[in-house]
């Protein structure tokens, strides 16, 4: 919080007058500060400014303790709801082998389902990069495959001696669950 939108309350606001909201959210009026402290007192409670931009500044009667508290109970939920989404890789080669593309591939599956964007990294080493169609083949073939789980964003770029490619997981898609199914009963 910046030191020009910090709370004021009770001794440290300088205004000489300010517009007072009471304790049930009633409009007073402008009163003098000295007025305004004293009802705030009176009642037991804060003289609290609520927005210091407007001339005067606003100024309102509740429980400073109480409000800082219930700020910071906002806060923690806002942030308890927000979701963190990280960007989990895939590297590929362009002569990569069956069963280890199979393997890339149910990394991939996995990272969507537990809602995190994939980035699919295709490297070329060596004389590899005078033959980009092996590695644009792969990564087609990568795409045809996720795009049940997963959309691309944006269309594959091309960095140096890498092709990138990053999918994010499709909106209303729950994870897939898997589900034993119970064994049966042997005859004896």
């Amino acid at each position: 919080m910046a030191v020009k939108d910090r709370i004021r309350i009770n001794e440290q606001i300088e205004e000489r007058e300010v517009r007072l909201i009471d304790q049930e959210g009633n409009h007073v009026g402008v009163v003098p500060l000295r007025e305004a402290l004293t009802r705030a007192r009176a009642v037991g409670l804060d003289l609290v400014t609520i927005n210091s931009s407007n001339a005067p500044h606003i100024c309102r009667i509740m429980d400073f303790g109480q409000f800082k508290y219930e700020q910071a109970k906002k806060r923690r939920e806002a942030r308890k709801k927000s979701a963190t989404i990280s960007v989990k890789e895939v590297k590929l080669r362009p002569k990569i082998d069956e069963h280890d593309y199979q393997f890339k591939l149910r990394n991939a599956l996995r990272f969507l389902a537990e809602g995190d964007k994939v980035k699919i990294t295709i490297m070329f080493r060596g004389r590899e990069i005078t033959h980009t169609e092996l590695g644009r083949k792969v990564l087609d073939r990568m795409q045809e495959d996720l795009s049940a789980h997963g959309a691309p964003e944006g269309r594959p770029s091309f960095e140096g001696r890498t092709i990138v490619a990053v999918f994010s997981p499709l909106k209303g898609k729950k994870p897939a669950v898997k589900t034993e199914e119970p064994k049966e009963a042997s005859a004896v």
